[in-house]
């Protein structure tokens, strides 16, 4: 019995850390680099999956790797993940792009006029900076309009009714339904209806465009990583309870009447007890129950992890970067206590659906060079129908990567069927509309199809954050918002990051590295503030000093 408690007690103490971080994605790994770089090296990351880096992976096809993930670094002005990929020669600084043909066709093969296209895309980009403008202006939108969705509907509808044509109208409402589709695989849902319309200016856009990395998206791990020892990171390490409330949790009760004593003062008891018991001081039994009191007390103010895998961690604080897909599913079980209520209604408000890639890599070109992305406007539906028969259309573009490669954006439930499906299927699937929308039978079939299954994936259950219909930025907020154990704490015992933590950046790989950031820094700071003491020259003058200050300003 006592060989298995001390056992016990080593394994206590060697899992024992000043920080956990769960989640080895880039908020994870940017607040560990920042611990580092800060001299703060007692922490450990446990990633549930087998590498690390969270939504940015790339795997290698035949000719190309590719990204199954993040793509792009979204805008130049403020960004971090740029400044980091320019340090590191990731990206020229003078970034020149390259020229951009789209073609639009119809399911009979029929190219769309430039011109047209180009003027319901400056209606669709106006009528959608409209909608933005909501969330910082005080006016309203007409009654009954509540969704992103509704809102460009509406003005589409008003914009189509000057023409006379009515073929005219139909080839422009197909435009801008595939600009609608393509809108879902920007901001994360299954329709546009799904988001909020006051709330789409809430997302704050960094100048300077989409940004491509040349050596892939992956490649920005590196630089973030480099700093740290592979002894920080525990793979394979799935987070199943996070116990951050020991004095609440009915295990650690007995511990309740110490209060909020130090561990100096956890000492103090234990020499204080010896003292007044000098004849058993010397038991070597009575010695080891005080000394496994001493540790049980002191990780009675701990936050336990336990993993799938039966290890149990310890911490002084946690940083929780669980993507807010996996909370959706397993918040319920996953913290004791539970967290609150107000934590588990934005968890809940909150979406977090499926956006995935099709990538085909064919052996030998077949489009036209000049061509580098080929819109589909599908015909509209007169009714509902079976998303096993109609998934496909929700394929808005297939974009030319290389000359050899296309990449196709799926989103909402048809991409949770597509999902469902082998890749070869899907494959067969994709070449049957390219020789549709291009009306020529001999396009080839791909020789490698494959398709992200973000949705389906364990420990992500989605792709990112976007703010539904009722949902509002402070539910971001409020997921970002760290706890404490009680109201006397310096520092928060749970934080948390990711990208659905930032409240302006939500949805992007930037958004996630700046919350990983935060959540280190607030750790980082003293627990006993410095006072600021201001050195003021000698001078009877106070007037004169505070002159001379500005003046030399």
């Amino acid at each position: 019995m006592g060989d298995e408690s001390l056992n016990s007690r080593k394994k206590c103490e060697t899992n024992k850390y000043d920080v956990i971080i769960i989640g080895g994605g880039i908020a994870g790994l940017a607040a560990a680099n920042l611990f580092v770089k800060n001299g703060m090296k007692n922490f450990i990351i446990l990633e549930a999956r087998k590498h690390i880096g969270g939504r940015i992976i790339s795997i290698p096809l035949k000719n190309h790797n590719v990204e199954l993930g993040a793509n792009y670094i979204h805008g130049v002005l403020g960004n971090p993940i740029f400044e980091l990929a320019t340090a590191n020669g990731l990206v020229n600084i003078i970034n020149i792009p390259k020229p951009h043909k789209v073609i639009a066709a119809t399911e009979d093969g029929k190219q769309v006029p430039f011109g047209v296209l180009h003027e319901i895309h400056e209606a669709y980009v106006c009528f959608l900076r409209r909608c933005e403008e909501y969330f910082l202006c005080q006016y309203l939108p007409p009654p009954d309009i509540h969704s992103v969705g509704e809102h460009i509907n509406l003005e589409a509808a008003i914009y189509l009714e000057r023409l006379p044509n009515s073929e005219e109208k139909k080839l422009r409402r197909l435009i801008f339904d595939c600009l609608l589709k393509r809108e879902t695989c920007i901001s994360g849902c299954n329709t546009m209806d799904d988001i909020d319309l006051l709330e789409l200016g809430s997302y704050t856009e960094l100048q300077g465009g989409n940004i491509v990395i040349p050596s892939g998206f992956s490649s920005i791990l590196e630089p973030v990583t480099k700093n740290i020892t592979p002894d920080k990171i525990l793979t394979n390490h799935p987070v199943i309870k996070v116990i951050w409330d020991t004095e609440q949790h009915g295990s650690s009760k007995k511990f309740d009447e110490v209060g909020e004593e130090s561990e100096d003062s956890d000492q103090t008891v234990i020499e204080d007890i010896s003292k007044a018991s000098p004849e058993k001081a010397g038991d070597s039994s009575e010695s080891h129950i005080n000394t496994t009191e001493k540790t049980s007390k002191k990780l009675s103010h701990c936050v336990e992890i336990v993993c799938e895998n039966g290890q149990h961690f310890y911490a002084d604080h946690v940083i929780c970067t669980i993507p807010l897909g996996v909370l959706k599913d397993k918040v319920a079980t996953l913290f004791e206590p539970a967290l609150p209520q107000y934590k588990l209604e934005s968890i809940d408000r909150l979406l977090f659906n499926a956006v995935d890639k099709i990538f085909l890599e064919y052996d030998r070109p077949f489009l036209n060079p000049d061509i580098t992305e080929i819109m589909l406007l599908w015909d509209s539906p007169q009714a509902p129908e079976d998303v096993s028969k109609s998934w496909f259309k929700k394929i808005y573009s297939f974009v030319k990567v290389t000359e050899t490669l296309l990449l196709g954006w799926v989103s909402g439930k048809e991409a949770e069927y597509m999902e469902t499906l082998s890749m070869d299927e899907v494959g067969s699937t994709c070449t049957k509309i390219l020789r549709k929308f291009l009306n020529d039978p001999f396009v080839p079939e791909p020789q490698t199809c494959v398709c992200t299954s973000w949705k389906k994936q364990p420990y992500t259950r989605g792709a990112y954050t976007a703010i539904a219909v009722g949902a509002s930025q402070s539910d971001i907020e409020s997921l970002a918002q760290p706890l404490f154990r009680n109201v006397h704490d310096k520092k928060p015992v749970l934080l948390f990051a990711g990208e659905h933590t930032h409240s302006s950046f939500y949805s992007t790989v930037h958004g996630a590295y700046l919350s990983g950031q935060a959540a280190a820094r607030r750790l980082l700071t003293p627990d006993v503030d410095t006072e600021n003491v201001l050195d003021c020259p000698e001078s009877s003058d106070l007037t004169n000093w505070i002159r001379g200050v500005q003046l030399d300003g």
